[in-house]
């Protein structure tokens, strides 16, 4: 089967070196692009993470310092990575809580912007987990009755992925063979930014998630609170997080002006 798509899709993977969204660094990323019209285009890079790679991580995905010590780094690759995924709805597994919000890091790190506002995120890790609760090696066995040889590299991932979305679409009669409602169906609880900090209450507005003003909306807190802003500003918060929360900051801002 083919997939119902409207604008191109990207299923892509990363290996990194950890899982710290805020702190750490990609060192390989396999991007698969499908087109509307059943065309794929595949492209994998290794990355020099400008930092040690700890040995217990590359036991899990056998990528070592020396292995990336003359790969091109995140920085000199941004631009090729960006023109790929621009037009492009992106998808992987356990992509919406993890190598969506890290892929988004490393643009902001490097002075590109990455925003999610005109694409739409398909996590085919959630679908699974919705429909028989298992990893990607035994969803790949129970959809495609395949063994995922070469796991935890990101190009045998990301080929799994797009294998196993395409079978469980053939394999539920609910899931449709749409991106907007694989999108819809593979979303967990909405969050304006990525690693969780901001949600929306009931009437749509951003909220914080934690500390002492959870619960509370973000523009009551920062009206009241101006210093509130600045220690988030300085703190250790994703550069994605800060991204949002200038963005409210400065739309309030101009509808006092307005």
């Amino acid at each position: 089967m083919t997939l119902n798509l409207t604008k191109p899709i990207c299923f892509f993977d990363l290996e990194t070196t950890g899982v710290n969204i805020s702190k750490d660094r990609i060192v390989e990323i396999s991007i698969l692009k499908v087109f509307p019209n059943g065309n794929k285009e595949s492209k994998t890079w290794l990355v020099n993470p400008e930092m040690p790679i700890p040995k217990e991580v590359s036991l899990i995905h056998g990528i070592t310092d020396e292995r990336v010590a003359n790969a091109p780094t995140f920085k000199i690759l941004s631009k090729e990575i960006s023109t790929m995924i621009k037009d492009s709805d992106l998808a992987g597994f356990n992509s919406n809580r993890f190598d969506i919000p890290l892929l988004a890091e490393e643009m902001l790190r490097v002075g590109l912007d990455f925003d999610m506002k005109n694409r739409l995120a398909v996590d085919v890790q959630t679908i699974f987990h919705k429909m028989e609760q298992r990893t990607l090696g035994a969803a790949y066995k129970f959809y495609c009755n395949k063994s995922l040889e070469n796991a935890h590299t990101a190009e045998a991932d990301t080929q799994a992925t797009y294998e196993v979305l395409k079978a469980q679409i053939e394999r539920y009669d609910e899931v449709e063979n749409n991106t907007k409602f694989l999108a819809e169906f593979s979303s967990r609880k909405k969050f304006a930014d990525f690693a969780g900090f901001i949600n929306y209450n009931k009437e749509g507005e951003e909220c914080f998630s934690f500390g002492k003003h959870k619960g509370k909306r973000v523009l009551d807190i920062l009206e009241k609170e101006p210093g509130y802003f600045g220690w988030l500003l300085n703190a250790d918060f994703p550069l994605y997080t800060k991204k949002v929360l200038t963005a409210i900051k400065l739309r309030a801002f101009n509808n006092k002006l307005s």
